[in-house]
């Protein structure tokens, strides 16, 4: 594409983005849990977990359950239970030829974060799975996380987006979910149909394979 500028070196990167960070910033990072972070975890319904392959291809899954569902082993493990979903297991595949994970926590509301990074492996089962069931799931799979880094991240994302002030948000400004899965993954099922299966009967499969 013309007209790019392209970054190229740390030097110049360090220079555009102002300098380099203040001793506070690389201080915060830690190699364990301290109470905070147990807080937060305990405290999250929801993470982003980003993987890549063993080329270099990106994934980043969304993992969502009632508050405190990612389980502290102890003060430098953590576990992640699997639910059901659509089978494509982008991001564990990648687990399986790339440990290196990146992991990001949100409390509805907060505009900080806890962040997450480390080396996960797949685990088919363990006695702490029986402490991951919800409405009945006892799920097959959990994702086990060495934790490497552990820190707090500002939010000043969030407040440019004003991402939880309500009144900016406009749901209806795009197509239905039922709308775009007819576009783009299901063209020949009517829209009936769609809007049927994703209507209030889709949450009550929540927890079924």
């Amino acid at each position: 594409m013309s007209g790019l500028v392209e970054v190229t070196t740390d030097e110049e990167l360090t220079e555009l983005v102002g300098g380099a960070p203040k001793a506070a910033v690389v201080d915060k990072v830690r190699s364990a849990l301290e109470d905070t972070h147990r807080q937060w975890l305990a405290a999250s319904p929801f993470c982003l977990i980003a993987t890549a392959d063993a080329e270099g291809n990106c994934d980043v899954s969304p993992k969502g359950d009632p508050p405190g569902f990612t389980l502290v082993l102890d003060d430098t493990t953590i576990a992640i239970p699997d639910r059901p979903g659509n089978r494509r297991a982008d991001g564990f595949r990648n687990v399986l030829s790339n440990p290196h994970v990146g992991l990001v926590f949100l409390i509805p509301g907060r505009g900080d974060t806890l962040r997450v990074n480390g080396r996960a492996r797949l685990v088919r089962d363990a006695p702490f799975f029986d402490e991951m069931v919800v409405k009945g799931h006892r799920p097959r799979l959990a994702l086990v996380v060495e934790i490497e880094q552990v820190f707090f991240h500002c939010a000043k994302a969030f407040m440019r987006s004003k991402l939880w002030q309500p009144e900016t948000w406009d749901p209806n400004s795009l197509p239905s979910r039922a709308r775009i899965v007819q576009c783009v993954e299901r063209p020949n099922d009517s829209i009936e149909v769609l809007e049927k299966h994703y209507g209030p009967e889709y949450a009550k499969g929540l927890y079924e394979a």
